[in-house]
């Protein structure tokens, strides 16, 4: 299973495509130079196959390389987060 995580600018959210089809995606809103993410959703022949995960670690590599910040308003994104520490160091309060 290959995995190819891209930001989608006109759609406000990063994708994720499995074996070249859409697989997922997470949805932001741009607050200056933090993106606050509201939304995950992952396309349910998909799910439990760890492409949420996936996704998330894919966004969340992006963002780090660009020097961004993130809210995890989303409840998916929040919860990685949790579970993976290495992350909390993105995380930021609304300007």
């Amino acid at each position: 299973m290959s995995t190819l995580v891209e930001d989608n600018p006109a759609k406000h959210r990063f994708e994720i495509l499995v074996d070249d089809a859409m697989a997922g995606f997470t949805a932001y809103l741009m607050r200056g130079e933090v993106l606050v993410f509201t939304h995950t959703e992952v396309d349910r022949g998909f799910q439990g196959r760890g492409v949420g995960g996936a996704l998330i670690r894919g966004t969340l590599d992006q963002v780090r390389a660009r020097g961004g910040t993130v809210v995890p308003q989303c409840p998916f994104m929040a919860a990685f987060i949790d579970k993976h520490p290495e992350y909390a160091d993105l995380v930021a309060g609304l300007p």
